[in-house]
């Protein structure tokens, strides 16, 4: 038996010289760098969870955001009205377009981790081997993808409706614009979850913040119309000059400034401004606030 073990004594020093070649020793990560494989999973899963209720998640909002350019267009754009030298159903559409983005990609982001913390399945998203910024790109990227969805789909319902001219005067701003603003609402929407406790206060981040902002942004009107403390308040607004710089991208016009210089610097302050509310997030993830006990 002691002849047998020594004969298999130098089979097991080459098996154990594999293992040791092939994996890193007990407590090291496996994975290292960027889990693309867990990352790419967890971003299609937030796809699939939406799409499975389409009519609800994109095309309902579609369908709605259209109610709203047919209603102001007939309560507001009678007589030919003309705005920035447009007719005023031109004007809307764009902020109508950009205001469904927006508060799709809010709505996206801030039910995933609420869910899971309501139906007990939170586990789902903290076992798997994923960093704290892997989670958010993942849930953003999934808010994002969602929000161009709707987008697209009301612009075409625009595009085929009468007396409205779609035409791209700066598709940089369209894209440049349209990302961010669905970023910024993205990252709002995963910081909301995190916060929230119930689904109560997830709605009361959207009906005492992300409305109102969404509809004293200049989206029906311009606000060299309003006073000029109004006026003030309006700038303070970054759905603003979300919805400005795309209507900018569409007419070649906004109220942001007169010139293209200010749009560039709105688009360079909207991207500062979600470069530090990514910030933010990543550090709540990381930390586990409210999600971890």
């Amino acid at each position: 038996m002691a002849d047998q073990a020594q004969a298999d004594t130098p089979q097991q020093d080459a098996a154990q010289a594999v293992v040791a070649r092939n994996f890193p020793p007990k407590g090291q990560a496996l994975i290292t760098g960027i889990n693309r494989v867990g990352l790419w999973s967890l971003y299609i899963k937030e796809i699939r969870r939406f799409l499975k209720v389409q009519t609800q998640t994109v095309w309902a909002p579609a369908i709605t955001t259209l109610l709203f350019l047919v209603i102001f267009s007939v309560a507001m754009g009678r007589g030919d009205r003309q705005i920035l030298g447009v007719n005023f159903a031109t004007f809307v559409a764009p902020g109508l377009i950009m205001m469904g983005m927006m508060q799709n990609a809010f709505a996206n982001a801030s039910f995933s981790l609420l869910g899971g913390k309501m139906q007990g399945t939170i586990i789902d998203y903290l076992m798997p081997p994923l960093s704290a910024a892997e989670l958010m790109i993942a849930i953003v990227g999934a808010a994002m993808t969602r929000a161009v969805m709707v987008g697209g789909a009301v612009a075409l319902a625009m595009a085929l409706w009468p007396g409205v001219d779609m035409q791209a005067a700066h598709p940089w701003a369209i894209v440049w614009f349209g990302l961010m603003g669905a970023m910024l609402l993205a990252l709002m929407g995963l910081l909301a979850s995190l916060w929230a406790e119930k689904f109560d206060h997830n709605a009361a981040v959207t009906n005492f913040i992300v409305s109102p902002l969404s509809l004293l942004s200049g989206t029906f009107y311009v606000i060299s119309n309003l006073a000029p403390a109004f006026q003030a308040i309006s700038r303070a607004n970054p759905f603003f000059y979300m919805i400005s710089g795309f209507r900018f991208g569409f007419l070649g016009q906004s109220d942001i400034g007169n010139t293209n210089a200010h749009v560039a610097m709105a688009a360079l302050a909207m991207g500062l401004l979600n470069l530090v509310l990514g910030f933010v997030c990543y550090r709540a993830l990381k930390s586990g606030w409210k999600i971890k006990s």
